[in-house]
């Protein structure tokens, strides 16, 4: 069973994203991970969250986000879980690439990549899970 464990539900609207922001601080704190630590997983739970409600459960209200945290043989696991219908993280575009440079969506799973050390996507019939890992 692992030693620390946070659980979070939300609706699927974007407003609740300052609750997010309150659990990850949290739980961060409780954790003593650090300040460049909460600030990487704040941008990178945010991200996660935003994706779940916008883009899995295109905002409906009656749908939930669920966040689960815990520490696990010295890493950190996120899992952010929605109930949408998923999609192929293999599709996404390059936000790097110069045609993509300016526009104002499609950095949130780069910048996920770049401050975790693991990122994983589950995807299934009752929704997607993205699973956050970071090495303690």
């Amino acid at each position: 069973m692992p030693e620390n464990k946070y659980h979070l539900e939300i609706d699927s609207d974007p407003n609740n994203l300052i609750t997010v922001e309150e659990f990850v601080n949290y739980f961060g704190r409780d954790l003593i991970l650090g300040e460049e630590k909460i600030a990487h997983l704040l941008l990178t739970v945010t991200e996660a969250t935003t994706n779940a409600i916008i883009h899995g459960n295109k905002c409906d209200i009656k749908k939930l986000v669920v966040i689960d945290v815990w520490v696990e043989n010295g890493s950190l696991f996120i899992s952010v879980k929605d109930s949408g219908k998923g999609f192929d993280p293999s599709a996404l575009p390059d936000p790097t690439e110069t045609d993509n440079l300016l526009k104002d969506s499609g950095r949130g799973v780069y910048l996920m990549k770049v401050y975790m050390d693991e990122i994983k996507f589950n995807v299934t019939d009752q929704g997607t899970e993205t699973l956050l890992i970071l090495k303690l």
